[in-house]
C-alpha cells in the first residue's frame, strides 16, 4: 500500500472512527472521514479532509470516494431511535458499498457484530449480516471485523456501569446474569482494522479482547475496582428493562433496548475464539478507577448535539 493513497475513515469524530483515524495519521497515511457531522469538533484539524455522507446522491458519494485505496467503515445506528434507524443504516450503508465499487476502492474494511445473523429476531443482528452479505457479494475486498463490545475514554457500557454502581443501592442484572461477553479496547480494534487495511485477502475476524466476563462477573469486577461494592441482584428482564426505562427518563437517554437486553441473554456478545486484542478491561478500569462513571455518558446526547467532541470518562 502507498503511504501516499488515501484512506477514507466514517465517523472519524466519532468513536471507532476517531481511533482508526489516529492510526493512519501516525502512519503518514491520508485521511479523509465521511460524516452527517460536518460541525462536530474537530480533533485532527486540516489533517483530515471532511467530506458528507451524500446517501442521498450516490453519484456525489462515488466522486467523495475517487482515488480512496482503504476504506475503514464504522457508520451504524445502536437502536432505533426518531431520525434514525436499523433500516436506515443498512440501506445507506448498501449505498456506501456501491459508491466504493463504483469509485474503484481497493478494499473495505467493515466493522460487524459478534454473531450476525439474517434468521435472528433481532433488528440490530439481522442488518449487520445482511450488510455482511452485501459486502460479500460486492466484489470488493474486504476484511469484516466483528467486535462484541467496545471499551475505551468514550465508552457507554462499563461507563454508565460504574455510573449506576455509584448511584444506585443495588445493581440488577437480567436474569441470572451468566451470559457472557469479551469487550476489546478500541485501539486494539482500531489497530487491527489498520492492519487488516494493508492486505487483500477476504477474512472474517472476532475482534474480542483477551478477557471473558459474565454480565453479573462484569458488574462484580466493576464494583470492586471503583470502590463501589454492590448487592448483585437477579431480576426478570422485563423488570429490569422497566428500571432503565425509568433511569432513562431521568437521564434523557436510553440505557438499553429490550433487543439489547436480549441480545445479551442469548449469548450474542460471546463468541469461541482465540482474542484478537490484548488489552484487559480490567486493567484499563483501574487505571481510571477514580473517574470511570462519575458522569453519566448519553449515546443520545452524541447523537442530538452536533457539534460537540465525544466526551472522554
Amino acid at each position: 500500500m502507498k503511504s501516499d493513497s488515501i484512506h477514507a475513515v466514517t465517523g472519524a469524530f466519532g468513536y471507532s472512527g476517531k481511533y482508526i483515524a489516529q492510526r493512519l495519521l501516525a502512519e503518514g497515511r491520508s485521511v479523509l472521514t465521511l460524516t452527517n457531522s460536518l460541525q462536530r469538533q474537530n480533533p485532527f484539524g486540516e489533517r483530515v479532509r471532511v467530506l458528507p455522507f451524500h446517501f442521498d446522491d450516490p453519484e456525489k458519494l462515488t466522486e467523495a470516494l475517487r482515488g480512496v485505496s482503504v476504506l475503514y467503515n464504522t457508520y451504524w445506528v445502536r437502536f432505533n431511535h426518531g431520525d434514525f434507524t436499523h433500516a436506515d443504516a443498512v440501506r445507506n450503508t448498501e449505498t456506501l458499498f456501491r459508491a466504493a465499487r463504483a469509485a474503484g476502492v481497493g478494499r473495505v474494511v467493515h466493522i460487524s457484530i459478534t454473531n450476525p445473523s439474517e434468521d435472528s429476531p433481532l433488528e440490530y443482528f439481522r442488518g449487520k449480516a445482511r450488510l455482511e452479505r452485501s459486502l460479500v457479494e460486492s466484489g470488493l475486498s474486504y476484511a469484516i471485523l466483528r467486535p462484541a463490545v467496545l471499551f475505551g475514554k468514550e465508552d457507554i457500557l462499563v461507563n454508565n456501569m460504574a455510573w449506576a454502581l455509584r448511584h444506585l443501592p443495588v445493581m440488577g442484572v437480567f436474569g441470572d446474569g451468566q451470559y457472557r461477553l469479551q469487550p476489546i479496547y478500541v485501539d486494539d480494534l482500531a489497530q487491527l482494522a489498520v492492519e487488516q487495511g494493508k492486505r487483500s485477502g477476504n477474512v472474517i475476524i472476532n475482534a474480542i479482547g483477551p478477557e471473558t466476563f459474565t454480565y453479573r462477573g462484569l458488574a462484580e469486577v466493576i464494583g470492586r475496582i471503583i470502590g463501589k461494592r454492590r448487592p448483585v441482584m437477579p431480576v426478570p428482564p422485563i423488570a429490569g428493562y422497566a428500571v432503565a426505562w425509568l433511569i432513562g427518563k431521568i437521564v434523557g437517554d436510553v440505557l438499553i433496548t429490550r433487543e439489547e437486553i436480549r441480545g445479551l441473554m442469548d449469548n450474542r456478545l460471546f463468541v469461541d475464539t482465540p482474542p484478537a486484542g490484548s488489552t484487559k478491561l480490567t486493567e484499563w478500569a483501574k487505571e481510571r478507577a477514580s473517574t470511570l462513571g462519575r458522569r453519566y455518558t448519553s449515546e443520545l446526547a452524541r447523537r442530538s448535539d452536533r457539534k460537540a467532541e465525544y466526551r472522554s470518562n
